[in-house]
Formats: C-alpha cells, structure tokens, sequence
C-alpha cells in the first residue's frame, strides 16, 4: 500500500509539473504574438524609434508622434517604452540602427524620414515587425507602400508654393532648388516643379548633391546662376544646414521659401506648407492602432496630409523688400507665432 502511495504521488507531480511548463510555453507565446497581449501581460510594448536626424522639422515628427500616442490613451512606461535613436544624417548609422532593433526585437519600429523608414523596413521585414513611417513624401516612390509597413506622407503642395512665389515675386523667372541625388522624396517632389513650374511662368534651376558636405557649394552655383529665388523641399541634406544656406543667400540678397512653418521661423521668408508637429500627433495616431491590436500596418494604408498653410517671416520679407500682397496677407500665418511643444 505504501508503495503504490509513493507511485500514485510521482505520477501527480509528474503531470503538475508538465501542465506548468506547457502554461509557461502558452504565456510566453501570447506575450509576443500582439502588442496588446505584450502589454496585458505586464510587458510594455517596445518601440524602436529611429530618426534620420536632427532639425526643428524632424524633431516636431517625433514629439508629435508621442502626443498622437498620448491622445490614444496609451501611457509610456506602461503601455509602450520607447528606444529613441538618431542617425545623424548618416546612411550607415542609420542602417546599423535598425538592424540593432531588429536583433533587440522589438515590437515596432518608427521612422521619422525615408532613409529611416527604408533601413527600418529592409531590417524589420524577415522577422515581419510592424513599421510606421512619418516624414515620407512618396511612399510609393521609396518601395514603402506595400508589406507590414504604414505611415503618413508629408507630400508638399506644389502647386500652392509656387502660387506664392508668383505672388511675393511678380518678375522673378528662375527658381533655384538643392535636392539630395539619392532621396526619393526630392526626387519626386523636383519632378513636380519641373512639371508645373512653367504653368506660373517660372524655370527651374535644380542642383544635385550627394551629402549634406555639397550644399553650400551648390548655394554658390546657384547664386553664381543669378536665380531670383530658392525653393527648399523637405530634403534632408538642406534643411540640416539652412542657417548655413540663409547665410550666404541673405548676403547675396536672394530670398528662401521654406517647405513647413520651422524653416520659416528660422529665417526663410515664407511657406506654403504643413505642420509638421500635427504629422507626427497623425502618425502616433495610426501606431496606437496596431499596438492595440485593432488593425495591423498592412491594413492600414498610409496617409498624407492634405492640410496646408501659409507662413511668413515678417521681419524676412522686410529685409528682401518683399511686400505681402493683402490676399495673402490675410490668410498668413506669421511664424514665429506658431507653437509647437517643447
């Protein structure tokens, strides 16, 4: 009898201790199979956010892109941590930041700008982790519209800048523009101007450059090429070096149209463009989305902005004798007065 106790009491442990293992198993399974269950489960959702680099545009991106998540009711430390990483403009950091967070396994990787969002996808796609993508004017262009990927576009509204410099400058003829050779999103975007700038009675005069280290020797050709104007894009490449562009383009007299509000506060003198800091409240919007498990990134298709406004810089204007027509003038926006969380 005391034999078959201690058999039958082997037999008990034996079977608690592989209903056990087999929970575990189910558990950690769950853990990682959605954001939702990660975070259920007491584990904060990872977020690898990685952000080509640093300038007043990009910067508003990702502040906004924490307050979209904020809106959505999720808490940071508790619902979502987040690995905040900046490449500094350089193509190779930004690579091997994204294949870090690929092998840290995150949950979710967040792009602010295309070559951002390119590295994220190319290290994200053989483990399928979602990625959402802000500051990408052509999705499409850059192969990001397709696969476990979604975001929002910053298309800029041609069309409108150009109305503008018509308007702020009825005799000018030639726009110059500097655009990064291997941007997709400057690519697309000088392909509009050259397509509908001769509808407003303008050439353009585009350079190309290879890196940010080229901009300012292509300030130079332009000015050399007598432009009556630049136009900036959202290129990267510029706009991390605009007080060094505005600087010579102020010597030589030559004004500067921004793309968005920040280029324009810090010195262009005016913008038909978007806010950048509701782009990325937009973006963190869509990511809340999939962290909740109510939709995955290839169901969600990206998004582009369609809201633009018009921003000037008085004191700017002035300085190039540029008078606001009182059409214009009506609907502008001053800069410095638009605010953005700090």
């Amino acid at each position: 009898m005391n034999q078959f106790k201690k058999i039958a009491s082997a037999a008990l442990a034996l079977t608690m201790a592989l209903s056990l293992a087999a929970c575990g198993q189910n558990n950690a399974a769950s853990s990682t199979s959605s954001g939702s269950a990660s975070a259920s489960a007491g584990n904060p959702y990872k977020i690898g956010l990685l952000q080509y680099g640093q300038h007043p545009s990009l910067d508003n991106c990702r502040k906004g892109f924490l307050e979209g998540l904020k809106e959505a009711g999720l808490t940071e430390g508790t619902d979502f941590t987040v690995d905040y990483q900046n490449a500094g403009f350089d193509d190779n950091v930004d690579s091997q930041i994204a294949a870090k967070f690929s092998s840290d396994n995150v949950d979710m990787m967040v792009a602010v700008a295309t070559p951002s969002a390119v590295h994220c996808f190319a290290a994200a796609e053989d483990k399928n982790i979602p990625v959402i993508f802000t500051a990408v004017s052509d999705p499409a262009q850059a192969g990001l519209d397709k696969g476990n990927i979604t975001g929002t576009s910053d298309a800029l509204p041609v069309d409108a800048q150009l109305q503008l410099i018509r308007a702020l400058q009825p005799a000018a003829k030639t726009i110059g523009i500097i655009y990064t050779t291997s941007e997709p999103n400057s690519v697309s975007t000088i392909a509009q101007y050259k397509e509908k700038a001769s509808s407003y009675g303008f050439t353009i005069d585009a350079v190309g450059v290879t890196a940010q280290s080229e901009v300012t020797q292509a300030v130079d050709t332009l000015i050399s090429h007598k432009v009556d104007c630049f136009s900036n894009l959202t290129d990267n490449n510029v706009v991390g070096v605009l007080s060094a562009v505005l600087e010579k383009t102020n010597e030589a007299a030559i004004p500067v149209y921004g793309s968005e509000v920040e280029q324009v506060k810090n010195g262009c003198v005016a913008a038909a463009g978007i806010d950048y800091y509701k782009l990325g409240i937009q973006t963190g919007m869509m990511a809340a989305k999939v962290i909740t498990g109510e939709t995955t990134c290839d169901q969600l298709p990206y998004e582009t902005i369609t809201e633009y406004g018009t921003y000037i810089n008085s004191d700017a204007l002035n300085a190039m004798g540029i008078t606001v027509p009182d059409n214009i003038a009506k609907n502008a926006v001053e800069a410095s007065s638009v605010e953005t969380a700090a």
